[in-house]
């Protein structure tokens, strides 16, 4: 079933999901997003050696079917009830990813999440289509519409991709589940006191895999990736990645819940949560050093100074940001060598960047071939090996920096709308957060991780892109004058 049309069918859903005003549409949106997701991509590996395990064995898959479908239904019964419980359980399954063979590669699924997802949409949508009259929340706004219209795009754009199977697998595995996701988040009634219950889930998931992390660093020994575990042994470094299969997603989530935390910290009241604050941020630093994720560190800092700014001064933020890059600047142009760059050598510049330097000189070279439509969606790493003549391990899924990598894949008219979706992103999360701890945490976050994707891939692969969305408009909700007096005394 690889063909076009249940792709673009598919995507049109999960963009109805964000859009529709009328409950009962949205539902029906929504189910049929979820339902017709798992269909394509079981036509898609109909044919794959991935599922023969499943034939040879029918009644183990029958029964972790029966499981997982009891799962869901129990889930659903408890979000049916306790709403709130939803983003305490997608914050639980945030990090959970379970690598699955499909298509002939292997994806890093978040398979916790989506069960969550499943039962949340079910909570929602049932209810709904049967009739029942439920209190709603918000409306579709700019970032909703700019959302909906890059998914459809995305969808549109897959019909002459030389790689449509990435792009199913992009929207069935990522855009899909997390745009339901979204949709269900920011419809929860969403109270301080929940965000610092997902909060503390965050924090004691990070504690745990940084746990993991110092294991791995004692022992020498890493769960996943080869070919981090190949590159360890060729480098005086040894970068850990938990469990996660990339030292730069774990890098990444790290930074983002060292940001959140941070938040609480500097508009902490009491003696006792700054001083508990500090001491899990250093536990946190020590598990960020040991990825050596430089595109983590840098998302980091520039988190802390979109939440000095919020807390203090917006001037002095931005003076002190421009004296820390000319300084590294400065510090680049009189000891290239300490960095491996030589000036004016691009060879070097591709070493300093771990490889980003000619992935990115690609990705504008292939926007140059079609700069208004592009290649089609996913279609980078395939069209990178037949233009560079480059070998498979030589090419990655995208060029490390996002905006680049969606002028080759979908050309201008792509890059307008993902442009167009960050913009509405900001500010529809900078929009009255000074006043609001919860919600300046959030978007220093979510300025973070659009900061990371510069340097490194997945913006909207990454459900936490999608989460820090869905929370930061459901606190956009929050009444202002109810918030006012606890941040003056704050």
């Amino acid at each position: 079933m690889d063909a076009p049309v249940p792709l673009i069918l598919v995507s049109l859903l999960a963009a109805g999901a964000l859009v529709l005003r009328n409950p009962r549409g949205q539902a029906a949106a929504m189910l049929g997003a979820l339902l017709l997701a798992p269909i394509i991509l079981g036509f898609h590996i109909a044919d794959s050696d991935q599922i023969q395990p499943l034939r040879d064995h029918p009644a183990l898959a029958a029964a972790g079917g029966v499981l997982a479908v009891l799962a869901v239904a129990a889930l659903a019964v408890l979000f049916a009830k306790r709403p709130v419980w939803l983003p305490v359980a997608a914050a639980a399954t945030l990090p959970f990813r379970v690598p699955i063979a499909s298509g002939g590669s292997t994806a890093n699924l978040l398979v916790p999440l989506y069960l969550v997802v499943s039962a949340g949409t079910l909570a929602y949508a049932v209810p709904r289509l049967l009739g029942e009259e439920r209190p709603e929340r918000g409306r579709a706004g700019v970032l909703e519409w700019a959302l909906a219209v890059y998914l459809a795009l995305y969808g549109i754009q897959a019909s002459y991709s030389d790689d449509f199977g990435r792009a199913l697998e992009n929207v069935v595995f990522f855009y899909v589940p997390f745009a339901l996701l979204f949709a269900l988040v920011a419809r929860v009634p969403w109270t301080p006191r929940l965000a610092r219950v997902c909060l503390g889930v965050l924090v004691v998931l990070a504690l745990a895999l940084v746990g993991v992390g110092f294991v791995e660093y004692a022992t020498r020994h890493l769960f996943l990736n080869p070919k981090v575990i190949a590159s360890n042994q060729l480098e005086d470094y040894f970068r850990v990645n938990s469990l996660f299969f990339d030292p730069n997603i774990y890098g990444r989530f790290l930074a983002i819940v060292m940001l959140l935390l941070s938040a609480w910290l500097l508009w902490a009241r009491r003696q006792r949560e700054v001083v508990v604050g500090a001491l899990l941020l250093v536990v946190l630093w020590a598990g960020l050093v040991l990825t050596f994720s430089q595109s983590s560190f840098t998302a980091l800092l520039i988190g802390l100074a979109v939440l000095g700014a919020m807390r203090w001064s917006v001037r002095w933020a931005l003076l002190l940001s421009g004296a820390a890059l000319v300084v590294a600047i400065a510090f680049v142009a009189i000891a290239p060598g300490a960095v491996h760059l030589e000036l004016g050598n691009s060879k070097s510049a591709d070493k300093a960047t771990s490889g980003r330097y000619d992935l990115i000189k690609g990705g504008v070279d292939l926007f140059r071939e079609d700069p208004v439509v592009g290649k089609g969606s996913g279609a980078f790493a395939r069209d990178y090996r037949r233009a560079q003549h480059a070998s498979a391990e030589r090419a990655t899924s995208a060029s490390h920096t996002i905006p680049v990598t969606i002028a080759a894949e979908q050309g201008a008219i792509g890059l307008a709308a993902y442009l167009a979706l960050v913009l509405a992103g900001f500010l529809r999360l900078f929009r009255g957060a000074r006043r609001m701890p919860e919600r300046a945490a959030v978007a220093a976050a979510f300025t973070a991780l659009v900061a990371h994707t510069m340097l490194y891939a997945a913006f909207l692969e990454d459900p936490l892109a999608w989460t820090l969305l869905g929370a930061g408009t459901a606190m956009a909700l929050w009444p202002s004058a109810e918030r006012e007096p606890a941040a003056a005394e704050a």
